[in-house]
């Protein structure tokens, strides 16, 4: 029996979306991490990876690491745990690294397996998420200093990410701190250090641009190539699809009811506070999915006549006022957005069905 929900991947359109960008880069001799994160590393998505040209596949977690499939270099994006060190050096080839801990614990894990694994050292140039603060040169030294001094790991190159928690930009100057970092570090330590990520999706536009500060070699792709369009900015890139990913739900019930709730009104299961508008009597309906299933805010129906009014942990509902043709049983389709995406990938009662 068919299942829904259901996430519908339009291979193609990924592959050609990957395939554009991977091209694009190494137009201007920059390489691409593509991340398979968001869809949890789902085989499609490792196939259309392996296919595109990149230069290595990325992943935050192990275990979508250890389970893909592929030829080529495998680059853990979230900083690593000391106790995890021995999974690291296993599943991955290259991890970006801040804490002289962790780094010393891949030195004994690189060790015991018999491994030289590369680290990308990484630089907080103000966004405050991970990573040693731009300004800290007598940190950022000692920590490259640990990775020379172990025999089993290698300064493969610095990073750093942005936009991701505090919504700052990639830039010409940012970017251009972290060029003169490495440089700097270069000089210091007599080191190739031959990779300088310069941040994820949100540095595209700069490359797409041609102003991609020179010596930023390396990207990590994930949100552009999975929705087309540019995080921060959230302008869809030309060339590129933004409909790769399709949501369909089942209408499991559809009646008139009014439109504001009768009776005395309180907070919802989700403790918010909810501002009803009276509209009158509507055509409404309930689609078999919810808040457990997706990031309902993330979505968007593929119908415009077709209107999300809330949801509930296991009911999404819908104003079908427009859309009259809709009944039950009927498959209602809604296109996702990257957080929208990843809960729905990460959800275990939303079945994942590829389409050539």
């Amino acid at each position: 029996m068919e299942r829904n929900p259901k996430l519908i991947i339009h291979k193609q359109k990924l592959l050609h979306n990957m395939q554009t960008l991977v091209n694009a880069a190494h137009a201007q001799g920059v390489q691409i991490a593509l991340v398979s994160k968001v869809v949890c590393a789902h085989p499609s998505a490792i196939d259309c990876i392996n296919r595109s040209g990149a230069d290595m596949l990325a992943d935050s977690r192990i275990e979508n690491l250890e389970k893909s499939v592929s030829d080529l270099p495998k680059l853990m994006l979230r900083i690593g745990m000391p106790e995890a060190a021995e999974d690291i050096v296993r599943a991955s080839d290259i991890s970006l690294e801040s804490e002289k801990e962790t780094i010393l614990a891949l030195e004994e894990a690189a060790a015991k397996l018999g491994k030289t694994h590369r680290v990308i050292l990484m630089i907080d140039l103000g966004d405050l998420r991970e990573g040693i603060f731009f300004r800290n040169r007598d940190e950022i030294l000692d920590a490259a200093q640990t990775v020379k001094a172990c025999p089993h790991l290698e300064l493969y190159g610095t990073g750093t990410n942005l936009t991701c928690y505090g919504s700052v930009l990639p830039d010409r100057d940012n970017l251009g701190t972290l060029v003169s970092i490495t440089e700097w570090l270069r000089a210091e330590l007599d080191l190739p250090i031959p990779i300088i990520s310069g941040g994820n999706s949100t540095s595209l536009q700069l490359l797409l641009d041609g102003t991609l500060p020179t010596g930023i070699n390396h990207l990590r792709l994930g949100e552009s190539v999975m929705c087309g369009v540019i995080p921060g900015m959230y302008t869809a890139i030309e060339g590129c699809y933004q409909d790769v990913f399709q949501l369909d739900a089942t209408i499991v019930e559809c009646k008139k009811k009014p439109s504001y709730p009768i009776g005395t009104l309180s907070r919802n299961a989700f403790g918010e506070t909810v501002e009803y508008v009276d509209k009158g009597i509507m055509r409404r309906a309930i689609a078999a999915i919810g808040r457990q299933d997706v990031r309902v805010d993330g979505l968007t129906p593929i119908d415009p006549d077709v209107e999300i009014i809330g949801a509930s942990s296991d009911h999404l509902l819908l104003d079908l006022t427009k859309a009259k043709h809709y009944k039950v049983g009927d498959t209602v389709s809604f296109g996702l957005d990257y957080g929208a995406l990843l809960s729905a990938s990460t959800s275990a009662y939303v079945a994942k069905e590829t389409v050539d």
